[in-house]
């Protein structure tokens, strides 16, 4: 999977993955609710509860515009998209970091789909976020991460991160500490 930044806005990344599909990495954008919404339906339910730690059969107009227009103060967050025009691209993937309120910390979220799993894509995605959490002076970057879910426990330890005994059973947090050089 090779980057292709040349002549593109900040944080936007022309990526071909191992199945030759060509997908835009970009900031997401208001008019990714409607497609965030469509794609859902598309995820298979072990998807969803890895992503959101409950069921859900839909995500609400409510929830989709909420996700899809972060407060650039506070919160980061990329898709990976058809490289199309927002609004009309189906979203394949979503990393999102969200500053903790009086702290140096930052959550991130990540959900793949399956029909883009296994070709690298969470890692790039995880290494932008570590790389913006990083950009705005942040000492650690966590998450929670069910424990049934090897593949993005075995990712986020290769990248750094300590796993940390939480308080749900079933529930791993993990922990980047930003200020160590690496």
């Amino acid at each position: 999977m090779a980057p292709r930044r040349n002549q593109l806005p900040p944080w936007h990344e022309q990526l071909t993955l191992a199945n030759g599909r060509e997908v835009l990495i970009r900031p997401i954008r208001p008019a990714d609710a409607e497609p965030l919404r469509a794609a859902f339906v598309l995820l298979r339910p072990d998807e969803v509860r890895q992503r959101f730690l409950y069921a859900m059969k839909e995500l609400s107009p409510e929830m989709a515009k909420k996700l899809s227009s972060p407060d650039p103060r506070t919160e980061f967050a990329l898709v990976a998209a058809e490289p199309i025009p927002p609004g009309e691209a189906l979203v394949g993937a979503v990393a999102r970091a969200s500053i903790e309120a009086g702290t140096r910390r930052a959550e991130f979220a990540i959900l793949v789909s399956h029909y883009v799993a296994g070709m690298g894509l969470g890692r790039h995605m995880m290494g932008r976020l570590v790389r913006w959490a990083k950009a705005k002076k942040l000492d650690q970057l966590y998450g929670d991460v069910l424990d049934s879910n090897q593949p993005m426990l075995a990712l986020v330890q290769s990248l750094g991160f300590v796993r940390e005994h939480g308080d749900s059973p079933g529930l791993a947090r993990v922990v980047l500490d930003l200020r160590k050089p690496r």
